[in-house]
């Protein structure tokens, strides 16, 4: 009889282990939580964009390289904000800067028309709290999440950004 429970309870935790979802920053985990303050000061969190596809952004102003893919995320915020996937609703852009100066920040925001509601930061540069939680070496470095929080793509960009895109259409 203690063989029997034993062997249940071990089937049981084993059937828990493979349905527990992994909380990582590689493909098929579940993509930590993030939550900080946007310009204006308000906290803003990765998890409220839950049911949408959406882009994880590591970016900041004084980064060229940055500035240079700026103008294709906002054609692909723009082409797919409003767009039905097969593993969400609507595209939305989670924007985290590894800025120090919030005025360098602002300015970058404007002046690159980055339109979408979600821009965060917690001014620490390279010393970024989400920047040490994705294990961010390089900017820009994006993410892009499903509905679930579940990591689907790493680092698109240029063409590469709106050929998955399309592909995840409806």
């Amino acid at each position: 009889m203690k063989k029997v429970s034993l062997l249940i309870i071990s089937i049981f935790f084993a059937v828990q282990f493979c349905n527990s979802q992994i909380i990582g920053t590689n493909i098929g985990n579940i993509a930590p939580e993030l939550k900080y303050k946007n310009p204006d000061g308000e906290m803003m969190s990765l998890s409220t964009l839950r049911g949408k596809i959406v882009l994880i952004d590591f970016w900041a102003s004084w980064c060229k390289p940055c500035r240079i893919e700026n103008p294709n995320i906002v054609s692909a915020y723009e082409k797919f904000k409003n767009t039905s996937f097969k593993y969400g609703e609507k595209f939305e852009i989670y924007s985290v800067s590894l800025d120090k100066s919030k005025k360098s920040w602002k300015e970058a925001i404007l002046k690159d028309r980055l339109n979408w509601e979600f821009h965060v930061s917690d001014l620490g540069g390279w010393q970024s709290k989400g920047a040490r939680l994705y294990s961010v070496r390089s900017i820009p470095t994006n993410l892009i999440i499903d509905k679930d929080g579940k990591i689907l793509a790493k680092n698109l960009k240029g063409a590469r950004l709106h050929r998955f895109l399309e592909g995840l259409k409806k």
